[in-house]
């Protein structure tokens, strides 16, 4: 049994240096998960016995509903683990104490030393048991306009945390609050601008480049897609079965341009926009090997759509290089970032081309150029172009 904790003065003035820390010394740390490991290894110079925690927060992203960091007694870092949006679905979260806490629950408190068939019935707590805690303690961590978010603690103590540790624990809760909701923010804002715009544009917005007609010139490989007979299928599908098409189209196409290194810059209805900039080594190479993946993972999902009585989905993609504006456009109120210029009305034209001569990947002679040594390309010929004084020389890619 351990000896009974003093609570006295010495205590609270290193529960006062938590708090102090917490407000006043975390300023310059732009990360929650590790402003979050390190105030727990306070608390626990502190006196207060933490060996486990965890914070668990609700974010906007298109795949995953929260993340939550967890911490235990050595380790230097939190372990940051994604939570998608089945998980309420899910056995791990079905009666534990996140569900209790968003059900409404001010508090949860389980004494892991008693006998478990008197206690609540959940994996959790019996992992707990096995890795020798002892109590467990889980609160909503309260942001503005009543949005919750959870941190949970355990210890090892035999005895489980006194009085005195649970009120320093709770009294660390409304500065927790306010340190993790401007972190949780900046992220929330970082994500929605990379899901909108991309992640290059979403670094130069929040860096300031918000006026309209604020911009640099940039040179690029630019890339057009845009779906076939979508109109028809717009028309003829139930609502729900379009959007699942796009979504598994967009997949398709995307993934490997974010992988290649290229940015993608705006989904058009059924086509899409993306650029591979030549600062980068290998940017028209790595476009290629982008299409190459895209066409690939086309035709597993055409395969699927057969399977299901679907028609395949034909599509058509322009390719050219040359300077781009790229920067903000738009009203006084409504802005777009956005690329555009001569170079952006070719890749357009080249994707228009691709339907009347029956080929998938058109490329402009100045993109081949780049290329031309490292892949087999097709010689289509000289053909006019809408906008363009002389024709242009195409050649085919066939991946």
């Amino acid at each position: 049994m351990d000896a009974p904790r003093d609570t006295g003065s010495v205590t609270t003035q290193s529960d006062n240096d938590v708090v102090q820390w917490l407000t006043n010394d975390t300023r310059d740390e732009r990360f929650i998960d590790n402003i979050f490991a390190e105030m727990c290894m306070r608390l626990q110079r502190a006196g207060i016995p933490v060996k486990r925690a965890t914070l668990h927060v609700l974010i906007h992203h298109p795949q995953w509903l929260g993340a939550r960091m967890m911490w235990a007694d050595g380790m230097r870092e939190a372990e940051i683990a994604r939570v998608d949006y089945d998980v309420r679905e899910r056995s791990e979260y079905i009666g534990s104490s996140a569900n209790e806490i968003q059900d409404g629950a001010a508090e949860v408190r389980e004494n892991l030393e008693q006998d478990r068939s008197l206690g609540r019935k959940h994996a959790l707590y019996d992992e707990m048991r096995e890795k020798g805690l002892t109590d467990y303690v889980a609160w909503p961590l309260y942001h503005t306009l009543g949005k919750r978010h959870i941190v949970t603690f355990a210890t090892d103590r035999s005895g489980g945390f006194d009085d005195a540790h649970i009120a320093s624990l709770k009294g660390l809760l409304p500065v927790l609050a306010l340190v993790s909701e401007i972190r949780v923010k900046n992220r929330l804002a970082r994500t929605l601008l990379e899901t909108y715009v991309g992640s290059h544009a979403g670094e130069l917005i929040l860096a300031g480049a918000t006026r309209r007609g604020s911009g640099t010139t940039v040179r690029a490989a630019i890339m057009i897609c845009d779906l076939r007979d979508f109109t028809r299928i717009s028309d003829s599908w139930p609502r729900d079965d379009v959007i699942d098409l796009l979504n598994d189209y967009f997949d398709a196409m995307s993934e490997p341009i974010a992988r290649h290194g290229g940015e993608i810059l705006k989904f058009i209805g059924d086509g899409m926009l993306a650029i591979f900039p030549l600062s980068q080594p290998q940017a028209c190479a790595n476009l290629l090997h982008a299409v190459t993946e895209a066409q690939q993972a086309m035709s597993a999902l055409n395969v699927r759509n057969r399977d299901i009585g679907r028609a395949p989905m034909n599509y058509g993609i322009g390719v050219h290089v040359g300077d781009v504006m790229y920067g903000n456009i738009g009203s006084r109120t409504r802005l777009d970032f956005t690329v555009i210029g001569p170079a952006v009305n070719m890749a357009s034209r080249l994707e228009a081309l691709t339907k009347q001569l029956g080929k998938t990947v058109l490329l402009s002679r100045a993109f081949a150029d780049l290329v031309e040594h490292d892949f087999a390309l097709e010689h289509v010929g000289e053909y006019e172009v809408r906008g363009f004084s002389e024709p242009i020389e195409l050649f085919a890619y066939n991946g």
